[in-house]
């Protein structure tokens, strides 16, 4: 079994603390890596280092950055192969699925090449006799992000580049689950140009991350997780000083309204609710149809839709729609939840419970499950599943159906399938969900724009990616400027000195 390692000052690093975690093939259940679980102390190492190559990268001028940036992202093209492959084995997604991740990420990378027009600052000329205003960014130093199992490509490029190019060093701590492609993009972003030190990869758990909080050297923290880490992490940074954009869980609603056309709605419901397991922050888990005439007839369009699902390994070739779900605990909460759906009354039409694949036994496979009749005191509505659970709730009315949205913790994102204009205008003014989508499944935002959501899915005010993430990641300073040519002597009391 290989032996992972941090990437610390451009080469690989062993750990010493002796603690480990494992990194198992979904598909199969078995082993594959074992993870350095890092100290506070080699967290503190791996900080103290970025800072000192933080210094000099920041006097790189942005464009020699941002050529860095497009080299590294021509790396990622070359290398899309073996990183989807990593991917795939340490995750468990379909290859066509991690080439997505990958790409998605790499979107945003495309998006810092044009960095020198996002770092530009401000200025105004004459703002008084012989003064000029005028406000530059400057990088925050040292920064880190905290990344998730579930896109083990596309998170960390969305942290890494504009962190990275903007002037700042980064530490990475990919979660312990999928570490192995995090490595994979430090060696190619070292490969590009990155500086030895300015991009670290610290392996760890929650002690690693308290470090990581308590570190007075880092600056920010981005993250993204479940909604109770987010709070936490948000809360701990926010008291030490740092700033954070901290981003959490999801429950995505579609609503189907009666004039939607149903085929073009369920194949939207199919694809955004069990694709890649569902383990996406942005897969939609609740069908809202209006009307019982609109409920039934999507169910009857749903079923035939989901039997013809291919569940299988990544191996299994391109056609399989998706794999398994990440570990033995989530398989076993993921089915613990569907058994509490059929307890508390919902309707159980496709049942995924005890999934088995010849040859794949001990794989984490849990098969595509639909509830109807789910009502919003059950467990399978309150929480976030994460797994590749549709749960329908029938509302008789848009106005009912919008308040159900509205009344929901979490604001991730949203969507409307309709024919009528006058209705999908109503409802992007309506809602309170930070991404929505017109007759589209997962509204994510593209890489100029930003991605977050609102109430309990982020915690923060700026987006990830897009004009928020060079916002996030570089400080403003603001200078007065005069030259005494011309200029009278005298002593000024007051504020109007410069008019």
């Amino acid at each position: 079994m290989q032996e992972l390692k941090h990437y610390i000052n451009g080469a690989y690093v062993a750990g010493t603390s002796g603690r480990f975690s494992e990194v198992r093939n979904p598909a199969t259940g078995e082993a594959i890596a074992k993870v350095p679980l890092a100290t506070p102390a080699e967290l503190d190492d791996a900080v103290a280092k970025a800072a000192v190559a933080q210094v000099e990268w920041a006097r790189v001028n942005p464009q020699r950055r941002a050529r860095v940036m497009m080299k590294f992202g021509r790396l990622i093209e070359d290398n899309m192969d073996a990183l989807a492959e990593c991917l795939s084995r340490e995750h468990g997604k379909t290859l066509p699925d991690a080439k997505g991740d990958i790409q998605r990420g790499l979107e945003v990378i495309e998006v810092c090449m044009g960095a020198p027009a996002m770092l530009k600052g401000e200025f105004t000329g004459d703002a008084g006799p012989g003064i000029d205003l005028y406000a530059i960014r400057q990088p925050l130093g040292v920064v880190a992000g905290i990344t998730p199992f579930n896109f083990p490509a596309m998170i960390p490029l969305w942290k890494m580049g504009p962190a990275l190019v903007s002037g700042n060093a980064m530490i990475l701590k990919p979660s312990e689950r999928t570490p192995m492609t995090s490595l994979m993009l430090a060696e190619l972003a070292t490969e590009a140009g990155v500086p030895a030190g300015v991009l670290q990869v610290v392996h760890g758990d929650k002690e690693t991350v308290d470090a990581i909080l308590d570190n007075e050297v880092i600056q920010a923290v981005g993250f993204v997780g479940s909604t109770p880490i987010a709070q936490y992490i948000y809360g701990r940074a926010a008291t030490n000083g740092k700033r954070a954009q901290c981003f959490g869980g999801a429950k995505n609603h579609m609503i189907i309204m009666p004039d939607a056309d149903l085929d073009k709605a369920a194949d939207a419901l199919v694809g955004a609710g069990f694709g890649a397991a569902g383990e996406r922050c942005m897969a939609v888990s609740v069908a809202v149809p209006v009307g019982k005439e609109t409920a039934d007839k999507l169910i009857e369009k749903l079923v035939p839709k989901i039997e013809k699902l291919k569940v299988a390994p990544y191996t299994a070739g391109d056609d399989t729609d998706y794999g398994p779900v990440i570990t033995a605990q989530a398989k076993a909460r993921i089915e613990s939840l569907i058994t509490s759906g059929v307890d508390q009354g919902a309707t159980l039409v496709t049942d995924g419970r005890g999934m088995s694949i010849q040859g794949y036994e001990n794989g984490y496979f849990v098969g595509p499950t639909l509830f109807d009749d789910v009502t919003p005191e059950m467990d399978i509505y309150k929480e976030e599943i994460f797994g590749p659970v549709l749960s329908q709730v029938r509302m008789e009315t848009y106005e009912e159906a919008l308040q159900l949205i509205i009344d929901n913790d979490y604001g991730n994102g949203t969507a409307i399938y309709t024919a009528d204009g006058d209705t999908a205008r109503d409802f992007v003014a309506r809602v309170n969900v930070g991404m929505v989508g017109v007759n589209f499944p997962i509204p994510v935002p593209l890489s100029y724009y930003s991605f977050g959501g609102w109430k309990k899915s982020a915690f923060g005010d700026l987006d990830q990616y897009g004009p928020d993430a060079f916002k996030f990641y570089t400080k403003t300073k603001k200078v007065t400027s005069r030259w005494f040519s011309g200029i009278k002597d005298g002593v000024a009391l007051n504020f109007k000195a410069m008019d």
